[in-house]
């Protein structure tokens, strides 16, 4: 959940520094298509992106890439996965999974099967693809962002020449998401049978969760990725400024990671992005 709500701030920052349009986040669309976190993925950049001087500023261009017009169809999909998982863990974890199962009042003992884990392994392999996509689509608005497009520099370098600027972070996240595409194999779709044909039909749903613990790893660390780039992005639009939401986080984000002006090793700066947006101040 933390993550999803990150995903929104740092795509945010992202559309501005992409001299982004804001239409495809107005109300009217989402009401015709009312998915309960798409109008919320609407409503939170609408206000997100208030006040901001790029926002408003003229567009040449008719239309965004997919990456940044269908982020309210994307991360809203995304929050209703959550939501439908979070109930069904509610539920598993006020449950009884025991068997046999013990009836006092009714003078009952029954031997049933309330300690498979299909309930969870299905809702587990599910919200890794979902959690997958959140990665998936920010690292194609990261490849937006070094593209050289609408004003922006190639990579992001600041000082161009031998400087290969922003490339190697887009290439950690391109390779982090496919390695995603492998984990969101659902392990619930496998079965091997134990104890003498006893247990002929299991879950895998452990498998599914472990996975699925891999999967949140690696989509924190495309969407750090994604806020270093934009970042630096939004520094290029300079005078200009982003929403005042926007810029707190900027500010503070360069407290901890500078401006790039000439090629570092960016893994130590990788790693305080993420440390950043284990942080809930701002959500």
């Amino acid at each position: 959940m933390r993550l999803s709500k990150w995903a929104d701030r740092i795509a945010a920052m992202s559309l501005d520094a992409y001299d982004g349009r804001i239409e495809p986040f107005l109300p009217l669309t989402h009401l015709i298509r009312p998915h309960t976190g798409q109008i919320e993925t609407g409503k939170r950049f609408m206000s997100t992106l208030e006040g901001s001087e790029l926002i408003r500023r003229p567009k040449e261009h008719v239309q965004d890439p997919y990456s940044f017009r269908c982020i309210p169809q994307v991360h809203g999909a995304v929050k209703d996965n959550i939501m439908y998982v979070k109930s069904v863990i509610e539920n598993e974890i006020n449950s009884a999974t025991d068997n046999p199962n013990i009836f006092p009042d009714e003078d009952m003992v029954i031997s049933a099967g309330n300690f498979h884990g299909e309930p969870i392994a299905i809702p587990m392999d599910a919200l890794a693809i979902a959690m997958s996509e959140l990665a998936s689509i920010s690292e194609r608005r990261t490849y937006q962002l070094i593209h050289g497009l609408r004003g922006l520099p190639k990579y992001l370098v600041a000082n161009p020449g031998l400087n290969s600027g922003f490339m190697i972070p887009q290439y950690t996240a391109a390779s982090i998401v496919s390695q995603n595409k492998g984990l969101c194999w659902p392990a619930s779709c496998d079965s091997i049978p134990s104890s003498q044909g006893q247990e002929d039909h299991v879950s895998m749903g452990s498998n599914s969760a472990t996975k699925l613990v891999r999967v949140v790893d690696n989509v924190e660390t495309v969407l750090a990725i994604e806020l270093f780039n934009a970042a630096q992005a939004l520094e290029f639009r300079r005078p200009a400024k982003s929403s005042p939401i926007l810029e707190r986080i900027f500010e503070d984000y360069r407290k901890v990671v500078p401006f790039i002006d000439n090629d570092t090793y960016m893994h130590p700066l990788i790693e305080k992005s993420i440390q950043f947006i284990r942080q809930e101040q701002y959500l």
